[in-house]
């Protein structure tokens, strides 16, 4: 990476702002973490600076709470969980700037983990503005940015804070720089690229950038209804984008061109209803009933798209196969995740949907790489330079 990281930076005894990307999912009832893979991903970086002797200040944003405070969304069960997994008292609070806060980080100790309360209760967080952006950066000697998740965000604790102190990447950024970086620039041969999810049009940008440096793409999930129909077949009751259709028609005839091998289903799972709980079957895509929707995809595409998946050396994915969310609908993610688990090669995991159907699973640590951003890994695999990437320092 040629961004500087906490390697570069002088830690012992100073103040360290550490942007974070902690946006959990919290159940509501009993107010506890369901997932702390987020958490779990910054450990490496805060163990670190607390073996600096730096005094470590953590902030992240939970939630939209649309600038104001919503008591639900505070930060407590996450100071909870991250003094758990750090097994060292880890202090939480009531705001992320003012007097209060300054109190508390002067009373720091070197080794000591504070953590801010949500950044997003204060609007002026995601309109990046200066003054709350230098309040922030006053309460610290050095900037580490932890939040991939959030680093296509110009806010002001991902950028604006980055203009008043040395600004640097922490362990996991580096790490997600790193893996991205390698896929799109100096992959191993063969490479594919899988993309789901429910639109063409989530993926226009990625399609584009991927296509003449992957050999195989394979399209699944909702989006495949645009390339199915762009060639003909009927989709049923399946949403398509009709705006797509000549993307679609243009994007497999530059495939060809350019020698790369684009899949799409050759059969499907197809429902009555979009539900869960409903009869279904497995039909041809030559043979969509005109009341069903597609569904997932059917044991013959999973075969197809596994035989030349089990060619490859890298693979990159972003999106499920189908509508995961409906547990007889997730077959096509789970085959094509197991297949990837079983593969000696690089995986690489992008998109909130895919890394989700992925831990669920409890395949994520079969994977190389499960990226911790979805919006940022998806942007950054179109292509897009991420603002809270550009404004760390070079090395």
């Amino acid at each position: 990476m040629h961004k500087q990281t906490i390697h570069d930076v002088e830690l012992r005894g100073k103040r360290v702002l550490v942007r974070v990307d902690f946006n959990v999912p919290l159940d509501m009832e009993d107010n506890t973490i369901s997932d702390d893979s987020r958490i779990r991903a910054v450990l490496p970086t805060l163990r670190y600076l607390i073996h600096a002797g730096s005094k470590v200040v953590v902030c992240s944003h939970l939630g939209r709470p649309k600038g104001k405070v919503v008591e639900e969304l505070r930060l407590a069960p996450v100071a909870k969980r991250l003094s758990e997994l750090l097994e060292l008292p880890v202090t939480n609070t009531e705001d992320c700037i003012g007097p209060e806060v300054e109190q508390a980080i002067s009373r720091l100790k070197e080794g000591d983990v504070l953590l801010l309360e949500n950044l997003r209760f204060h609007p002026e967080e995601e309109q990046n503005d200066s003054g709350f952006a230098r309040a922030l950066s006053g309460l610290a000697d050095v900037y580490v940015n932890d939040a991939f998740g959030a680093a296509h965000r110009a806010h002001a604790s991902t950028v604006g804070v980055a203009l008043y102190l040395p600004a640097v990447a922490g362990f996991l950024m580096e790490k997600e720089i790193d893996f991205l970086s390698k896929a799109l620039t100096d992959p191993a041969p063969p490479f594919a690229a899988i993309t789901g999810g429910a639109k063409v049009s989530d993926k226009l940008a990625l399609l584009e950038n991927i296509l003449e440096k992957v050999d195989f793409l394979l399209i699944g999930g909702g989006m495949c209804c645009t390339f199915l129909k762009a060639q003909n077949h009927e989709v049923g009751q399946s949403k398509v984008e009709e705006d797509k259709l000549d993307f679609a028609l243009d994007l497999t005839g530059k495939a060809a061109e350019v020698g790369v091998k684009l899949m799409l289903p050759g059969d499907v799972v197809v429902a009555e209803s979009f539900a869960s709980g409903v009869p279904f079957k497995i039909v041809s895509v030559s043979d969509i009933p005109e009341s069903s929707y597609v569904m997932d995809i059917g044991p013959q595409t999973i075969e197809s798209f596994s035989a030349e998946l089990r060619k490859c050396k890298t693979v990159i994915w972003n999106g499920p196969m189908g509508v995961f969310e409906f547990a007889e609908f997730r077959r096509g993610t789970e085959a094509i995740a197991r297949q990837l688990a079983e593969l000696e090669a690089t995986t690489i995991l992008g998109g909130g949907s895919t890394a989700e159907a992925v831990g669920e699973l409890g395949l994520a640590d079969k994977m190389s790489h499960v990226s911790t951003g979805g919006g940022a890994a998806l942007e950054f695999l179109e292509g897009k330079t991420l603002p809270g990437v550009a404004v760390l320092q070079d090395k």
